[in-house]
């Protein structure tokens, strides 16, 4: 049967906008506590929570579960524009009892990473494996966030490289293992604590295969390290809406030859190099800062993209970084990558 100009027509309008919508960037969404009772740095209100969940279904957002986006994005294949995927690290029992039940209303998945020792020992604040289970079984993932919380790249006293690092690797593989009891789930996903890695230890994850999860902030795309993906920390200050929702929309910059690879510097003001190739963003729009304040770029070749970051200031704190950005042209979307420093020298 022959089709009528008009049905062709329309055809081709919805191949165009089918693929207008499909995309090769998500957004990671990190949450701790949703309460007002607890530290301020790493809450979110119960009302600024649901405001953004009311900006996500209002603003035609594809909420969609973390494994899906992951999987997708790793295989390169398009998931829809404006994605995002919700995460919560640690346990808290604000978790079950305020975000849980606003989130099944809303009919938005999301992703629950543990630390499987307070769980264990029913730490205060934190919820039983009962809670956990009924989560897993209303479709909740659950994933790693080792079995205690603490900072990864520390060495127990006398402790050498070697033993660091088998410490680490078990660590992990007991928490997959308690995680895997308790739900009948093992993604092989872990959160970082304190975001907090290292190239040894993305490598052993690799071993494992695993995917690793950062708190730096910054889309995901085609091309992002599966090892050290960021996320977007939504807790204190930047749980506003206004700020959060260029970060809801955000596009991932495609970057290579990043030098140095590893995040762990002694240094106040370390330099860096990287290559932002070539997508919908104008090289001459890219800006780089820390602490909101610009820090020089020295292309060394601007056609392909490469580009060294020469701070002038020193920065403060056992963690800190530096974030670039660009303007999608004719839109008011950016892209958006950073570049984590850790000081483990810093306690």
């Amino acid at each position: 049967m022959r089709r009528s100009p008009a049905s062709l027509s329309a055809l081709l309008m919805l191949l165009v906008s089918l693929s207008a919508a499909s995309a090769e960037h998500g957004v990671l969404l990190q949450y701790h506590h949703i309460s007002t009772e607890t530290p301020p740095s790493t809450s979110t209100s119960p009302e600024d929570f649901r405001r953004h969940l009311e900006y996500l279904r209002d603003n035609d957002f594809n909420v969609m579960p973390l494994d899906e986006m992951l999987q997708s994005l790793k295989s390169r294949q398009p998931i829809p524009d404006k994605s995002v995927a919700i995460t919560f690290d640690d346990g808290y029992i604000s978790i079950y009892s305020e975000a849980f039940p606003v989130l099944q209303s809303f009919g938005f998945p999301f992703t629950l990473f543990i630390s499987t020792q307070p769980i264990d020992d029913n730490q205060n604040g934190f919820m039983n494996w009962d809670q956990v289970r009924e989560m897993s079984e209303a479709g909740v993932l659950i994933a790693n966030h080792m079995v205690n919380h603490f900072y990864m790249l520390d060495r127990e006293p006398g402790e050498t490289d070697s033993v660091w690092l088998e410490r680490q690797r078990q660590e992990l593989l007991a928490a997959e293992e308690r995680i895997r009891i308790n739900t009948g789930q093992s993604l092989k996903y872990l959160a970082y604590p304190f975001g907090e890695f290292d190239t040894t230890i993305k490598a052993m994850l690799a071993e494992e295969g695993f995917i690793g999860i950062a708190q730096n902030s910054g889309a995901i795309g085609f091309d992002s390290d599966f090892l050290a993906l960021p996320r977007y920390p939504l807790g204190g200050s930047f749980a506003d809406l206004e700020t959060a929702t260029v970060k809801f929309d955000s596009l991932a910059f495609s970057v290579s030859d990043l030098e140095p690879e590893n995040p762990v510097t002694d240094s106040a003001s370390p330099g860096a190099r990287l290559r932002f190739n070539p997508g919908q963003y104008n090289l001459s729009q890219i800006g780089c800062f820390a602490n909101s304040r610009p820090i020089p770029m020295n292309w060394i070749d601007r056609e392909s993209g490469l580009v060294e970051l020469v701070p002038e200031e020193s920065y403060s704190g056992r963690r800190f970084r530096y974030i670039c950005t660009a303007p999608l042209p004719g839109s008011r979307r950016y892209f958006w990558y950073s570049l984590q420093w850790i000081n483990p020298d810093i306690r």
